[in-house]
Order: C-alpha cells, then structure tokens, then sequence
C-alpha cells in the first residue's frame, strides 16, 4: 500500500465522510494494484495481537470486501482472482484467519472472513479441513471465545454456501450447532451463537429433518431455548421457529399440539419487544404459508385436481387463543415510534390482517365486540386499535358479511377523521381508504360521499402523517366508484363528479408545501395522476386548467434551476419535476388527441428538462415517459418534434448502466414506429443499429433485453415489407435467444425466461404480421421451422405464463393465415400443435386468450386441409 496500512484501515473507519471516501478509494486501489500483497498485509493486520482492535476490525472488513460481493458479476470476479493466487499464500491467510477467531475482539471480522473463503473454496472442492477444523474449535471446551466465534463463522458458511457443498458434513455441522444450542450449555453466549448458526443451516438439514427422531431433537432444543434465560437466545429461538415453520409446514402438526401454540402465545406476551415481535411473525408465517396453500388448493379445483399439499388449518385452530393477544397488543402503540421503527403494535396490525385472510368469516363475530368497546375510549391507544382492529379483517371475509358491517361502521369512521389525536385519525384515513379499495359498494353516494369527501379533503390539511392515506383513499373512491357511460363508452359522470375540482384544487394545495415530509407532497401528485386517469367528460374543464398549471410550473422550476445551491436543492427540484412529469404523462394520455394545441410547449419544456437534467438524475426516466405518452397521443403528428428529440433518444439507448433509462427509451422505439407508422423508416436503420448492439453488449443489464426483442416487432409491424433488409440478422438473434433454457431452481432466471420469451413472440407476431400485410410473407418460410421448434418449446412449459401462452398461440394462428395454401402444413399436423390449441381454448385462463386460441385453430384447419 502507498501509506501505512494500519493508517489507511483507521481512516477507513474515519466519522468525516470524506477522509473515509478517500481511503476505501485507496484501499481499492491497493487492492487492484497487487492484490496478493494487499490480502497478506491484510490478514497479517488482523492476527496483529499488538494492533488495535479497530484496526484489526477495519481489516477483517476490507479482507471480506475484496473476496466477496452482493453483484453475481462481481462475486464471480472476485472468486477467481482469489483462486489464482498463490496456494501458500492463501494457506498462511486462511492460517491467520482461523486462529484469530479465538479473540474475542475481532472474532466476528475472522468469521466474515473464513466465510467469505468457504463460499468461494468449498464448491470447488477446496479447503477441505475447514468443517473438521471448525467442528474441532467448537468441542474445545476451554475456549469459549474460540467457540462463540467458530459458531458463528459455521453460521455464516451455511447461510453463503450452497447446501450441496456442505451435504457431506451437513450431521456433523448440525450436531456440533445443536450441541452448543442446548439448555445444558454453560455459556450463553455460546449457546446464542449456537442457536444464530441452526438458523442459517435450517435449509441444507432437510434430510434431518425427515428423519423423525433427528427432527424431534432439534426441535426440542429450539423450543427449551425459547425459555432461556437471555433474551438474545429466545428471539433466536423464535427466529428459527419463523423458519422451520416456513420451509417445514408439513412436519409441523405433532409439534403444534404439544408445544408451539403454548409457547408462541407466552411470546407474543413476553415484555422483551424483540421475543414478542419474533412470535408474532410466527402467526404471520403460518398465515403466509396458509394463504398459499389456500391458493394452490383453489387452483387444483379449478382443474378438477387434488392439492399437492394440504392445509392443516392451524390459524383457524388457533383463533381463539391468539386474536384476544393480538387484540391487547394492538393498543400498545409507540406515540414516539418514527417510521422506520417496527413495533408490536405494527406487527400485531399486519398479523390480524393476515390471519383475516387465512380464517375469512370466522375472524368477524370474535373481533366486532372488541371494535365496539373500544371505538369511543377516552384513551386513544384504544380508539385507534379498535379502528387498526375493524381496517384489518376488511380482506378476507365474504364481502356480504362485510357490508352490514361496514355500512353501520362509515358513519362514526367519517367523524373519526376529526380525533383530536393523530395517530386515531391516520389510522381512520387508512381503514377508510381500504373500505373505498375492497367495498366501496358500502359507500352511498347520496347517504356518505358528502360527509366522506369533506373529511378527507380536510384531512389533507392537517398533519403531514395523514396526508399519505387521505390521498390514498381519494385515489381508491376515483378507481373504484362506477361512473355513468354514454354510447362510445366514456365515462360522463361519476358521483365523485361534483367535487372533482374540490379534490384536485385541495391537492394542488399540498404539492405547494415546501417539503415532502412523511411523503406527503409525493403521495398528493399520485393522487392527483390518479384523479386524472379516470376523470369523467364533465370534469373537462378542470382536467384543463390543470394542465396548463402543470405546465406553468415546470416552467417556473426550469427557471429556478441556476439558483439552486446545495444538494438537497438539487434533490427538491427532481423529486418536484419527475412528479410533474408523472402528472403531464397522465394527463396526456387522458385528453389523448385533444393535447394538441399545448403539444409544442409540452415539447418545448421536455426538451428543455431534458436538455438540463443531469445524464443521471431520475427526472430523465419521467420525462422520457412523458414524451412516449405524447408520442402516443399525437400519432403522425409527433413527427415534426423526432429530429430535435433523437439525439437525446440515442444517447439514453447508449447509457447502458443506467438500465432503466435505457429501456424507456427502447419502449419510447416502439412508441415513435406506431405512431409514425411506415414514415418512420428513415430512421429505422438507426434504430436497428443500435437496439441489436444493445443486445450484443456484455453490461447492458438483462431487464433491457426482452423489451428490445419486442421492438424488432413494433418496427417490422410499423414498416412492413421494408423490414426485409434487417430480416435475416433479427431472426438469427431471435433464433439464438429462444435457446435459452432456465435451471428450475433459479427464480430469478425463471422469471427473466419468462419476460424474454414474451419479447420474443412479441416480436415474431410484429414480423409476421409486418410482412404479411406487405404480401411479403414469403420471406419468413424459411424460418417458421425455427419459430413452430420455439413455439413447441414454449408450450412444453408447464411454468409458462398467461403472457406466453396468449403469444404463442396467436402466433400459431398468424403463421397459419400467411400460408393457406398448406406451404408449412406439415408442421402444423404435429401432435402438440393441436394439443396446445385445445389447451388453450379450454383452460387459457382468459376469454381473450380462449377467443384467440378459437381463431388460431381455425386458420390451422386451412392451412392444414389445402
């Protein structure tokens, strides 16, 4: 290193942010610089008896840093240059690691450490004296520290290395951890490092826990380990209750009746926040894993099939004991609790509300008299859980048993709006906001929306803490309250009609507060957006004004922009202009065409906002959005403003890792080639050129890919046969992308597979249709075997989606109709191909795709009987 390593690693810790911001840079420099010296020196740093423990702890940290990442890319990078480095040197490291877990000082740096190497070894088949090593440490009875930090070094390999690494040893480690977790271990501290390491192996012990006896063990140490007499050791305890429950629910009935009820509901009454908490999120699971169940049970009756796994009902079986606890709990609120804090109250809250979705009507007649004598307390912890209480069981019960309910309740919840005590009165705003999202057909608009309308709207006055659930329940009665239709189906009127312009004139009110505290001048805008999207034909005029005030005060903003001083200026004026962006964009889409005569200083100020905007502020991705809506609205007329808003286009295309940017801007592609239509082929080399470069680049994140496969479709669809030169490169890629298989195992790739193959039939059905249109289908015969191989794929995947199942469908059907005269006939008499079709037709899971797959086998037929 360039300076002292012990000053650097002192600086590294430093409380100025910039003499901190100056050594990480060093530190990572030194590291890139040669890095086998830099990892020496620091594992020297932290064995150093003699160096300070902060300096020891600060190397501990920047030796974890430089072998482990969250980024997979980076983790991969970091693996490999610690494999290549010298074997003796990373012996006397991992050495030096091992040794210094017996001092108690850095013990839980040296554990980061020896993880941080296991992760990156032990699947290679490296290090294998590690575990025997580790479970040596924990026997070694006269050395607690040596032990505490061992256990914790195990936990932190369970938790980061895949279980089939560690598969071979997996009894041994589970032994030594349940070992230390023991009622019988002297130590605490160890038995609480012990029971922290049972909660990060409890997914690679799966075949213990089949095996009854093993099962009955652990779960007989965790549950005596509840009943500890250290509280850290109980809400570990409890941890691994939440978890168990979570991945073992099928092993869990006999435990259950003999002991988890007891004990959770002793938790939930524990004095410690931290044990009570823990057993609550147990309930919480146990509805989680229910409501699933319930899910997966209603699917399979859908398809006349039985459930892969029952509910054992052990919410409903548990009502009675455990909803008066919650009820308690409810009215132990925090007055002083910020919001970040989670309390007892909060989770108590958010398990009532699952459990109501878990129990349905059963949870109603047991909490009603609860709500009604307490609703009028003269303490207000017990008004506002009576309010907490009725919001909370609005999702789950039948509606029908809801309404009577909630009918007779509207009244006294609309005063309540008026509690002299805010917390009653934030938690009203939000119990009225869920009736307006889950029963607004409780609400009569000639007995209710007066009273109710005025309350909220005073309630946006008041303190900022309410303002986020006012706007939410205006925005709900504006979504959900039906309006009256004329005959080309708009919306004319609705009941919230005579007091639209009220709203929004009480919601412009808030946006002009000078901060955005509680999120409040953030959620108005939301509000208003929302407002806008489903404003009726009579709210015209007000929809009006309100744009042109939008406008002036973009207008003013991008004037103030060479006053502003510090951050925190710089961070008002985004968050203000990406809201007024989300509103322009709204209100765009609204008028539609009628946006015409404001479309030259809507563009003018875009352009200008864009222009100023820094290349990595936010606003961008809204004003981005804005001028796609634009573009949308004004069709073929957009095209006067597309050479002064190219450049900008291509420069975001191009800024890779801003990846959200980057795929507005390939949607905002898609948008100028529907709206242009085939006027847009001038440009579409352009655009060709850099979407398939986009898609070869190696850090172009993946999210961008789907939605550029997509655009090939909205460009071949928008220019028809004059796609025919960027038709040969565009199928190779389709064809190399459909190739892609997921590993079952990985979600997040799943998911992704997902999205990818919706671009990619998205884009087949664009080139086909494109070409088609143009009497050009000729040109895509030698790639319908490729595309009917993807399609087949496609159709072959029970974990497809509602998306791909539509697509490709439709697909099928397009293929056909460009060739009936029995050209591609052949493929289409493959057994799977009809399979699919009636697959479709008969449990597509919605009628358009139902109707789509009725087409599709029609234009089969044809293509099949010439």
């Amino acid at each position: 290193m360039s300076v002292d390593a012990s000053t650097l690693l002192a600086n590294s810790l430093s409380p100025d942010a910039a003499i901190r911001a100056s050594a990480t840079q060093q530190l990572e420099q030194a590291s890139n610089d040669n890095f086998p010296g830099y990892v020496l020196t620091l594992a020297q740093e932290l064995a150093n008896d003699g160096q300070q423990p902060h300096i020891r702890q600060a190397s501990g940290i920047a030796l974890k840093n430089a072998l482990s990442a969250k980024d997979a890319a980076r983790q991969a990078a970091q693996a490999e240059r610690w494999l290549t480095l010298d074997a003796g040197a990373r012996s006397q490291i991992k050495s030096a690691t091992l040794a210094t877990l017996s001092t108690k000082a850095v013990g839980n740096a040296a554990a980061q450490v020896v993880a941080a190497v296991a992760t990156i070894e032990l699947p290679v088949d490296q290090w294998p004296e590690l575990i025997p090593g580790l479970l040596a440490n924990v026997a070694d009875a006269a050395d607690e520290a040596k032990r505490i930090y061992t256990l914790m070094a195990i936990g932190f390999v369970c938790e980061s290395v895949s279980p089939a690494a560690l598969q071979a040893r997996s009894n041994e480690i589970l032994t030594a951890v349940v070992q230390g977790a023991r009622k019988e271990e002297p130590s605490a501290e160890v038995q609480h490092a012990a029971i922290t390491a049972l909660l990060n192996s409890l997914e690679f012990v799966r075949e213990n826990f089949e095996r009854e006896g093993e099962r009955n063990y652990i779960m007989q140490v965790v549950c005596e380990a509840t009943q500890s007499a250290l509280t850290e050791v109980q809400i570990g305890a409890f941890k691994c209750l939440v978890k168990i429950m979570q991945l073992y629910y099928d092993k869990m009935g006999f435990y259950m009746e003999r002991a988890l009820f007891g004990l959770t509901v002793l938790g939930m009454r524990h004095q410690e926040e931290g044990v009570a908490l823990q057993a609550i999120e147990f309930w919480s699971t146990v509805c989680d894993e229910e409501i699933e169940l319930a899910i997966e049970a209603a699917d399979a009756a859908e398809y006349g099939e039985p459930p892969e796994r029952e509910s054992k009902n052990f919410a409903k079986v548990a009502l009675p004991e455990i909803l008066p606890v919650l009820l308690q709990l409810l009215a132990q609120q925090d007055e002083d609790a910020t919001d970040d804090e989670w309390t007892v109250s909060m989770a108590a809250g958010t398990c009532l509300s699952l459990l109501a979705q878990t129990v349905g009507d059963a949870i109603v007649q047991p909490i009603i008299p609860f709500v009604e004598s307490h609703i009028r307390s003269a303490d207000w912890h017990q008004r506002e859980a009576a309010v907490m209480a009725f919001g909370s069981i609005l999702d789950g019960p039948d509606a029908r048993v809801l309404a009577p309910l909630v009918a007779q309740a509207l009244p006294t919840l609309i005063e309540m709006m008026r509690d002299p005590h805010v917390h009653v009165k934030d938690t009203t705003a939000w119990t009225l906001g869920r009736i307006s999202d889950l029963l607004v057909q409780t609400i009569k608009p000639d007995v209710h929306l007066h009273e109710l309308v005025s309350a909220l709207v005073a309630g946006l006055d008041d303190s900022p803490k309410i303002t986020g659930n006012c706007c939410w329940s205006l925005m709900n009665l504006a979504e959900q309250l039906p309006g009256q239709e004329d005959a080309e189906g708009k919306i004319q009127s609705t009941p919230l009609s005579p007091y639209f312009e009220g709203i929004i004139t009480a919601l412009m009110r808030v946006t002009e507060r000078g901060t955005n505290e509680n999120n409040s001048r953030t959620s108005a805008y939301e509000a208003i957006s929302t407002l806008v999207m489903h404003a009726p034909q009579d709210a015209l005029e007000t929809v009006s004004k309100l744009t042109v005030a939008v406008l002036d005060r973009m207008e003013t903003l991008l004037g103030m922009q060479n006053q502003l001083l510090g951050a925190d200026d710089h961070a008002n004026w985004n968050e203000l202009q990406s809201n007024l962006c989300s509103v322009l964009t709204s209100l765009i889409r609204h008028l539609n065409r009628d946006i015409r005569p404001l479309a030259d200083r809507i563009m003018t100020i875009l352009l200008r906002l864009i222009q100023s905007a820094g290349k990595h502020s936010t606003v961008l991705e809204d004003a981005f959005l804005a001028v796609g809506a634009l573009t949308s609205a004004l069709e073929s007329d957009f095209h006067p403003y597309l050479e002064a808003f190219l450049p900008f286009l291509y420069e975001a295309l191009k800024a890779t890792e801003e990846y959200a940017l980057c795929s507005i801007a390939v949607g905002l592609i898609g948008d100028v080639c529907r709206a242009l239509g085939e006027a847009c082929a001038p440009y579409c080399n352009s655009f060709m050129n850099v979407l398939l470069e986009n898609l070869a680049s190696p850090v172009i994140h993946r999210s961008v890919k789907p939605p550029i496969l997509s655009c090939f479709g909205d460009i071949a669809l928008a220019i028809g046969g004059q796609f025919e030169p960027y038709l040969e490169v565009t199928m190779n890629v389709l064809a190399q992308a459909g190739t892609v298989v997921p590993d079952p195992m990985n979600f997040d790739l799943v998911e992704y597979i997902a999205s990818l193959r919706e671009g990619l039939l998205e884009a087949y059905v664009g080139i086909v249709t494109g070409l088609k249109s143009a009497d050009k289908a000729n040109l895509i015969l030698p790639y319908v075997p490729s595309m009917m191989t993807f399609i087949a794929l496609c159709a072959n995947d029970q974990e497809r989606t509602l998306a791909v199942t539509s697509s490709a469908v439709g697909l099928l059907g397009d293929i056909a109709e460009a060739f009936p005269r029995g050209e591609v006939g052949d493929l289409f008499r493959q057994e799977w191909v009809l399979v699919f079709i009636k697959y479709a037709r008969t449990r597509g899971g919605s009628e358009t795709v139902r109707r789509t797959a009725k087409w599709a086998r029609e234009m089969v037929r044809r293509a099949t009987s010439a």
